[in-house]
């Protein structure tokens, strides 16, 4: 049986709901259920009442840039799906919550900060055998500000993990150990594409961005558990500054999510240019 969320000792327990608290709050106008999927089909096959769907891709992307998209297609995007600044946003999805929590890590870089992760996910909720609906909802749309969007607090750009990585910073590669070797260039199981040269950035030191969840039920682990994992095995220190990165930013923003949040480290910063950035950049360091 799973323990409580307010059990396992985490530094912001508040950041997680259960799959309970959120079938109490199905009909709840201050909260908004969001599905984000790696397989954005998942949504029209079935989710929990609702909730709405935003695409990873296609919503949270620039069209053409390689960014997010700006600060008036946010705006709009919020308005779209019934959001107004004072919505308590719950994040779910599958593979562990994988895609919800980057989601959630996009959401903060527009300055919204009510966002919450249904543990466990899209899995545990099917699991338990709660209702699933093939309905789309509608809501009457918001009014909802065009924000600013912070690239500085959560977010590290190229340059910053290079002066980072001068100071000898806390740099953690969360990719698989394949490709934090430099054996593979994406994760086991995917196309092997994306960049020129393998290996990961020097100093990086390895913990794959699942092992922060328990395999069986998608949830998290305590924050005993988490500790073993970050402070114990690797070494971290949660005042000193941290940095994580992956491929794209996506599985990194779910060690950003664990760290931040459930192990209270004070400064941490998602490097989303990750190794589809740095493995194809000239001249740059890396290390097999």
């Amino acid at each position: 049986m799973s323990t409580p969320i307010d059990q396992r000792g985490y530094a912001n327990p508040d950041a997680l709901v259960s799959t309970e608290w959120v079938a109490g709050h199905l009909e709840d106008p201050s909260v908004r259920l969001v599905e984000s999927d790696e397989d954005v089909l998942l949504y029209e096959v079935g989710h929990i009442p609702g909730a709405v769907k935003i695409d990873w891709h296609t919503d949270l992307q620039h069209p053409l840039n390689r960014d997010y998209l700006d600060e008036e297609s946010f705006a709009r995007l919020m308005r779209e799906r019934g959001i107004s600044p004072d919505t308590t946003v719950i994040f779910y999805g599958d593979k562990n919550n994988w895609w919800a929590t980057y989601a959630l890590w996009v959401f903060r870089l527009f300055g919204h900060d009510r966002v919450k992760v249904m543990d466990g996910g899209r899995k545990k909720w099917e699991d338990e055998g709660r209702p699933m609906t093939m309905d789309a909802p509608s809501y009457p749309p918001s009014e909802y500000p065009v924000p600013t969007r912070d690239d500085e607090r959560i977010r590290a750009f190229r340059e910053d993990v290079l002066q980072h990585i001068g100071q000898r910073g806390q740099l953690v590669d969360v990719r698989s150990p394949e490709e934090f070797s430099g054996e593979k260039l994406h994760m086991p199981d995917y196309p092997q594409e994306g960049a020129m040269r393998g290996g990961h950035i020097p100093g990086a030191r390895s913990m794959p961005w699942a092992r922060a969840v328990n395999p069986d039920t998608g949830e998290f682990r305590s924050a005993e558990e988490l500790r073993a994992l970050y402070q114990e095995q690797l070494g971290l220190d949660p005042e000193q500054p941290t940095i994580a990165y992956c491929r794209i930013g996506e599985r990194s923003s779910h060690t950003w999510f664990a760290l931040t949040y459930l192990l209270g480290f004070r400064n941490v910063r998602n490097y989303d240019g990750s190794w589809t950035e740095w493995g194809n950049s000239v001249r740059l360091p890396i290390e097999k």
